[in-house]
């Protein structure tokens, strides 16, 4: 039976319909034909053009050659998907890349790790982990766009992205050292970076592939007003404990990062039928402070320069990863079973400061006196650690039927907390009232614990009607259960430090489905349709109903929401060059929102009435002349609420938000293209060269009315640009990233929510726009043997 394929005439750089750029092949000027990229988004190795709906391909190699190792600047090359830039900080704890314009939570949302799942699932290989690993050592990454329920299962609502890590090879030992150098606008320091792989084949069998390296970036926040702090840790008190002064000091460079890396992969394949990768990743950030800048003045009425932040403290950030996984495929002659068995212990802490998030609410004066040198500090803490075991059958026999059938477990424990602290109140509440009136200075606790398990069957089945009609149908059964305990308690005063704790279960079952017609009108076209659905888990906030604490009962659960969507899409090559055009409408129901109970503000989500995306999604690449390519891409978005989103607590009838609300985070209009210019400049010697640009059209900040959150972010443009000589053995570069230094704002805390109040003896300022990484200039180096 003949199978789709236009990737027959796939050619030179048009490589994957959607991709970034391949690795610069110095052969080009040439004319060589490069091999067909093959993705495995559909759980079967196949050509990216023939896969029946949108998603984009990015190989390991281009995001080497560009000098690309993060996500948010990956992610910005991918027509219509897009991400929250809050730069290394806490950048493990909230998963904010929007496909489609998916989210109704705030930009900001990112420093507690949200009781929701997010709208796009994340993978590393087959493990369902947000991880933001370090992009070193990959095979490519794969985009899907729009749901991907029946094959990825809940959390898939907007798209899923695949993190494929090389395997090793048993062919030779081979490895490469790299190291980078560069300097980045506001830093009076440099950055450094050094990474080193191995592979070891032990024999035709067995192969071992090891990788670690480190990133070491100079900040380029400065804290101008930052108090000092005594041996106890609260602010210095020059004139004594009830005086209204204090110390202030300079933080530059504030926000300086470390990452460290590893991964290590033993191969196993004692024949041809049985293919095994047993591997480990680990990852540890430190992160000094926040990467943004305040645009306002501090309580004294002095304006923030550029790259300042207004904050009396750092607000520092860690975390750690370990990811274990077996996974191997057994060619069983009629289809392949594959095993996926992994775990994985991802933990992390940050501090924020949230002086100004009390003085905005008056709750400086109002509860705690006007102390002099107020410092509130929330500290919080992360955990998620879980166990996923996938089995799966895919059909490898030619016939008028292909399917895949699969079985998914996952048992997954969430713990989050938060320590909130006002340094320095006992220390004056002694010296004002007596000692004994305040117990310490901590003024809020919070605790969540969420086990989760989820058990899923699975299947696709694709009849081949004719040569060129293929449809596609697709299930996935789940059922899951969530079992959440949670406690919280407020207020430092002796004989009045409330308590309570609360636990509650949700569980649910269901049903997804998917439906998909392919016409393969030539060798060089593919018409499409889809009908597919998407979920993501309900669950349970667990916050009491009697006592001190009680909110309304309408708060303990919140239900899944879900999405359907409907695409017609076009993908093919014409010449030397491809094309991908998708047009899309989604249509969402009950949608989450993380927010807070309305009396004693516990973390909790909520659900929303219905929104819709609809919008379009092109793609295009080829030769413009010899050893000269271009790639474009374009992405409109129309997506808004389609019924007021009111609170989960009957007593508040004001909306949130009303229908017609665009949602956050999602520019309606975004563009991104890039030239790739390839010569041989003599034998043995290539020089290589890119450049690329991102634009994206005015967001929104939150989807709340509010003055305190409610902000239209300016568009904006960023344009790198990387070149290269490259030997047999070496790779030298030089590049240059946000070429013409634009802030790139993606979210705001403004001052209506985090800003400074002299009257209540705040002089700093929490406000702040969260921004791009500035401009940064460096040379590359990797030596391969």
């Amino acid at each position: 039976m003949k199978k789709i394929s236009m990737h027959k005439k796939t050619l030179s750089i048009a490589v994957a319909a959607g991709s970034l750029l391949l690795v610069p092949d110095y052969s080009l000027a040439q004319g060589a034909v490069l091999e067909e990229v093959l993705v495995t988004a559909t759980r079967r190795s196949e050509s990216i053009l023939d896969i029946p709906y949108n998603i984009s391909a990015v190989s390991g190699a281009s995001l080497e050659a560009a000098q690309i190792t993060d996500q948010a600047e990956l992610l910005r090359s991918v027509a219509g998907v897009g991400v929250i830039d809050r730069g290394h900080r806490n950048s493990g704890t909230v998963n904010t890349i929007r496909i489609r314009g998916l989210n109704v939570d705030s930009s900001i949302v990112g420093d507690f790790a949200t009781a929701s799942a997010p709208t796009v699932s994340t993978y590393v290989n087959d493990t369902p982990v947000f991880a933001n690993f370090v992009l070193k050592d990959l095979e490519r990454v794969e985009v899907l766009r729009g749901p991907q329920g029946t094959l990825y299962g809940s959390g898939s609502l907007a798209g899923t992205v695949r993190y494929i890590m090389r395997k090793p090879e048993f062919e030779e030992v081979t490895g490469k050292v790299a190291a980078s150098l560069s300097h980045t606008e506001g830093s009076s320091g440099l950055n450094w970076t050094t990474d080193a792989t191995l592979n070891i084949p032990f024999s035709d069998t067995v192969a071992l592939r090891v990788l670690a390296g480190r990133n070491d970036e100079a900040g380029i926040t400065d804290y101008p007003n930052v108090y000092v702090l005594d041996s106890t840790g609260v602010p210095v008190a020059p004139n004594g404990v009830l005086a209204d002064d204090a110390v202030y000091k300079r933080v530059n460079d504030a926000d300086d990062v470390d990452i460290r890396f590893a991964r290590a992969a033993l191969r196993f394949q004692p024949n041809d039928r049985i293919d095994a990768t047993l591997s480990h990743h680990w990852q540890s950030d430190d992160v000094g402070a926040r990467r943004g800048t305040t645009d306002g003045t501090n309580g004294n009425g002095v304006p923030y320069n550029d790259y300042e932040l207004g904050a009396v403290q750092l607000e520092p950030s860690s975390r750690d990863i370990n990811l274990t996984s077996l996974e191997a495929d057994i060619d069983l002659g009629f289809a392949t079973l594959t095993s996926s068995t992994s775990h994985y212990d991802h933990s992390g802490e940050g501090a924020s400061e949230n002086t100004g998030f009390y003085a905005q609410l008056g709750w400086l004066a109002a509860f705690y006196y006007n102390y002099p040198r107020p410092m509130a500090r929330a500290e919080r803490t992360y955990d998620d650690e879980a166990f996923i075991q996938e089995l799966r059958l895919v059909s490898s026999t030619d016939g008028p039927v292909d399917y895949l059938v699969g079985l998914y477990y996952q048992d997954q424990t969430v713990e989050s907390g938060q320590d909130s602290f006002l340094l320095g109140f006992k220390n004056w509440a002694d010296a004002a009232f007596g000692p004994g009136v305040v117990i310490d200075d901590q003024d809020f606790l919070y605790r969540r614990t969420e086990d989760f398990r989820d058990a899923s069957a699975y299947g696709e089945l694709t009849w081949h009607i004719t040569d060129s009609v293929h449809l596609t149908g697709g299930v996935r059964y789940f059922d899951n259960k969530s079992d959440i305990d949670t406690f919280q308690q407020i207020s430092f005063y002796d004989g009045f430090r409330p308590s309570a704790a609360a636990a509650f279960s949700q569980s649910d079952s269901d049903a997804l489905f998917k439906v998909n017609l392919a016409w393969d009108m030539n060798d060089d076209t593919l018409v499409y349709g889809t009908v597919s659905e998407g979920y993501r888990r309900g669950g349970a906030n667990a916050v009491p109903t009697v006592g001190l604490f009680a909110e309304d009962p309408a708060w303990q659960l919140y239900d899944a929401d879900t999405v359907v969507n409907y695409e017609l899409g076009v993908k093919g090559s014409r010449g030397q060059h491809t094309y991908t055009a998708a047009l899309f409408y989604v249509d969402w129901d009950k949608v989450q929102l993380n927010s807070a109970t309305t009396n004693w503000a516990f973390f909790a989500v909520q659900n929303g009435d219905e929104a819709a995306s609809q919008g379009l999604e092109l793609e295009l690449r080829g030769p413009l002349a010899t050893g000269l390519d271009y790639s474009l891409g374009y992405a409109y978005v129309d997506a808004e609420l389609t019924g007021d989103l009111v609170s989960a607590d009957p007593a508040v009838t004001t909306p949130v938000a009303t229908d017609g609300t665009r949602l956050p985070g999602a520019p309606e209009h975004s563009f991104n293209m890039s030239l790739d210019y390839s010569r041989q400049l003599s034998s043995g010697m290539d020089w290589f060269t890119r450049l690329d640009a991102y634009y994206q059209s005015s967001s929104e900040n939150s989807i709340s009315s509010s003055p305190r959150f409610a902000r239209t972010l300016d568009g904006f443009q960023l344009w790198n640009i990387v070149s290269s000589i490259r030997t047999a053995h070496w790779d030298l570069s030089l590049f240059a990233k946000n070429i013409f230094n634009e802030e790139g704002v993606t979210g705001v805390y403004k001052e209506e929510y985090m800003g400074s109040d002299a009257s209540q003896n705040y002089l700093g300022n929490g406000a702040k726009d969260v921004i791009s990484r500035p401009r940064t200039v460096g040379l590359a180096a990797t030596y391969r043997f």
